[in-house]
């Protein structure tokens, strides 16, 4: 068992759950850190309650970092994430920015892990989020999908549609009827969607697709850091507004919309990007896929969960309901869409 007393300036993030993957000593990061010229390290802790990646808070007499070993990610998928950092940085936008060696390079190499470091930033998450929040939230993410117009790297969202088709047949035998049938009617659904002339038509570029409360940074009632970009990838801007919406504009205990959350997210972010027509046409069901996307995500860390010293798994049963939620708004709303099979054109269906 992982032991948290290795050395007196060791501590771990009060009230957080922890992942711990791969165990760093204080001197194994003091040496990796010196390495960097980041100075003289006086303190670190293992955070962040994520699944995904072995992270420690450090803190050193030049500054405090966050230090990450990534455990899925291979070395050559890496720089699409560190590089976009960088670029929404060099935008003025308030994301960390990775810590270069002295040849420049922003990946490194720790205890056989691909490994980055980027400076801290100052805030703290707002997990009860009011409609001003969402209001900053929503501005910010359409700064964010404007600053990406001209990244130059491309890699698709390692969690879209194709890792959908290939994790729910694993899925499936760990799961009752009623959730095999929903998971396997919204994944049919998806993929209908996909096939749409609208879909293909929607504007695309580099999205954080991760961007939930826990993500962002308020100090003094304003936003002042996004962080976490390790699930992001080339896809919809609209699948990316759609994650936001149903984690900052939902009742966490329900997974309903709270309307006049929504309205702030979406408001603000038309100020900076209005949304195209097809946009506004599938953003009901953008929001189903990324219902879905996590849902299958939390399904999987919770059914095959991998070994660490410590680790929380998120509950899965949230983002059924915030799936169940928005199948059921779409219906009172009265939006269905479909393919036509037989002619190969599809379209959006307005039932009264």
């Amino acid at each position: 068992m992982w032991s948290r007393s290795r050395h007196s300036s060791f501590r771990s993030c009060p009230d957080r759950a922890v992942a711990v993957f791969t165990e760093v000593s204080f001197g194994e990061a003091a040496d990796f850190l010196r390495q960097l010229g980041l100075g003289k390290l006086q303190g670190m802790a293992a955070c962040s309650g994520g699944i995904e990646n072995t992270n420690y808070f450090v803190d050193t007499d030049g500054g405090d970092y966050v230090l990450t070993l990534f455990e899925r990610l291979a070395w050559e998928q890496l720089p699409f994430y560190l590089h976009l950092m960088q670029h929404l940085a060099g935008h003025g936008l308030p994301v960390p920015g990775p810590v270069p060696d002295a040849a420049g390079r922003i990946l490194h190499l720790l205890k056989g892990k691909p490994a980055a470091v980027v400076g801290r930033l100052r805030g703290k998450s707002e997990l009860v989020p009011s409609v001003r929040h969402c209001s900053a939230v929503g501005a910010m993410l359409a700064r964010m999908h404007l600053a990406g117009g001209d990244y130059a790297r491309h890699q698709p969202n390692l969690r879209g549609l194709p890792w959908w088709k290939e994790t729910v047949p694993v899925l499936l035998p760990h799961l009752g009827k009623d959730q095999r049938a929903l998971l396997v009617g919204e994944l049919a659904f998806q993929e209908s969607i996909a096939a749409l002339p609208d879909y293909a038509a929607l504007p695309r570029g580099p999205i954080h697709a991760d961007l939930f409360r826990d993500n962002v940074l308020f100090e003094r009632g304003r936003l002042s850091g996004v962080l976490d970009f390790y699930f992001a990838g080339w896809d919809t801007l609209l699948f990316d507004l759609g994650v936001c919406l149903n984690d900052w504009c939902v009742d966490m205990e329900s997974g309903r919309i709270d309307p006049l959350r929504r309205a702030a997210f979406l408001t603000a972010y038309q100020s900076v990007r209005p949304l195209v027509p097809e946009e506004q046409r599938l953003l009901p069901s953008l929001e189903r896929a990324a219902a879905l996307r996590f849902w299958i995500s939390r399904l999987k860390d919770c059914c095959l969960p991998r070994e660490a010293a410590v680790l929380e798994v998120h509950d899965p049963t949230h983002f059924e309901r915030v799936l169940r939620q928005r199948i059921s708004d779409a219906a009172c709303a009265g939006i269905f869409y479909f393919a036509e099979r037989t002619s190969g054109q599809a379209g959006p269906d307005h039932q009264p």
